[in-house]
């Protein structure tokens, strides 16, 4: 490893850490695995969000959590941080053979099963977000050609999930009491859960990815409502009881506004 490189001086400074500090020293793996889930959450946000100052924070958390990782497997005479890097080297070859005359370009998925991997999902972590797991799944039917040909296919599939949907809430029966609290019966949930299925194949075949693209949702509906709150209160509206109407009056506004 280069000497005095960013990496070095962060393993020098957990290193350190490490025999000085008693917090530092008794950290394992396991303790430090909520903390790095945080920190790289924290990077997520600071990247959506596009401020640099922030980036450049949270990466230097994340490359504090990746020094930590390389100082104990070195503790625990496992590999070292060049080990690593010429395990990234021979994959990255492997996956890019047309980039280091080793073969003809081929789709990530089939290299990435030429590695050993038993089963078309073997790999995806269990932890993966529902959203981004659905994505996943896809793209790695797609890869053996499991895939509509365009978007008509996955946007008619959508179409008729709605549909049942449709269906499944019209043929619930009416409660006794509307205003008790109440669990959906499982078939509803199957199809909303085949709906939104539906609709992340769609997104997909349209080359857009899924969580960005709610992440983006998320954060337009987060600043038009914020808006509609700060035109309630100049107006004197209250907006827990404004009613459907009205709200929507303000949200109309908002979206003129931005």
């Amino acid at each position: 490893m280069q000497e005095n490189s960013a990496l070095e001086r962060a393993i020098v400074l957990v290193e350190d850490l490490r025999s000085r500090c008693a917090w530092d020293r008794i950290q394992t793996r396991e303790s430090l695995r909520p903390y790095l889930v945080e920190e790289v959450l924290e990077l997520d946000a600071a990247l959506a969000e596009g401020s640099l100052p922030k980036i450049r924070d949270e990466l230097g958390d994340f490359l504090l959590h990746l020094a930590w990782q390389l100082v104990i497997a070195g503790e625990n005479g496992e590999f070292t941080p060049a080990d690593i890097a010429d395990d990234l080297e021979r994959k990255m070859r492997r996956r890019h053979p047309h980039l280091f005359d080793l073969g003809p370009p081929e789709p990530w998925e089939q290299l990435k099963r030429k590695e050993g991997r038993s089963e078309l999902f073997d790999g995806l972590p269990a932890t993966l977000p529902g959203l981004a797991m659905a994505n996943r799944l896809q793209q790695r039917a797609a890869s053996v050609g499991f895939d509509w040909a365009d978007t008509q296919g996955p946007a008619a599939k959508v179409r008729e999930e709605l549909e049942e949907v449709e269906i499944e809430i019209r043929g619930r029966p009416a409660a006794a009491d509307p205003g008790a609290p109440s669990l959906p019966p499982e078939s509803l949930v199957d199809e909303i859960g085949d709906l939104l299925f539906a609709v992340v194949n769609l997104a997909r075949k349209a080359q857009v990815d899924p969580v960005l693209a709610l992440d983006r949702a998320n954060a337009k509906f987060r600043r038009r409502f914020t808006q509609v709150e700060k035109l309630a209160a100049e107006r004197g509206v209250e907006v827990p009881t404004a009613g459907l109407e009205k709200l929507d009056e303000l949200w109309e506004e908002a979206k003129r506004q931005r």
